[in-house]
């Protein structure tokens, strides 16, 4: 195998690396903002509505489908929330997921 070859899968399990990290940070960052919506909705089971907002994102690309399903739920909760109080809220704990992942695969 040539420099060139193991140079060229190193990118691409680099890359491979990255990709999963990603996911799983986008993933841990709607389960923290299912958490916190809970518990201004006063969810009994935050965990569980955790699980529905991190699988909402499967719906489309892109955040849109989880903040949709957010506007919905307060809206239906009594608790009206505008799209982009959750967007900021959503910034935030983008970074804590961040810090929470890296701080587990340490």
């Amino acid at each position: 195998m040539s420099a060139f070859d193991d140079r060229q899968k190193s990118f691409e399990k680099k890359f491979e690396r990255d990709q999963d990290l990603q996911f799983k940070v986008n993933a841990r960052k709607n389960k923290l903002l299912g958490l916190w919506a809970a518990g201004i909705m006063g969810k009994g089971d935050a965990e569980a509505y955790a699980k529905e907002v991190v699988l909402a994102d499967f719906e489309k690309p892109g955040d849109d489908d989880v903040i949709q399903k957010l506007v919905q739920d307060f809206a239906a909760a009594g608790k009206p929330t505008d799209e982009q109080a959750i967007r900021k809220q959503a910034q935030r704990l983008m970074a804590e997921a961040k810090t929470q992942l890296m701080a587990e695969t340490k």
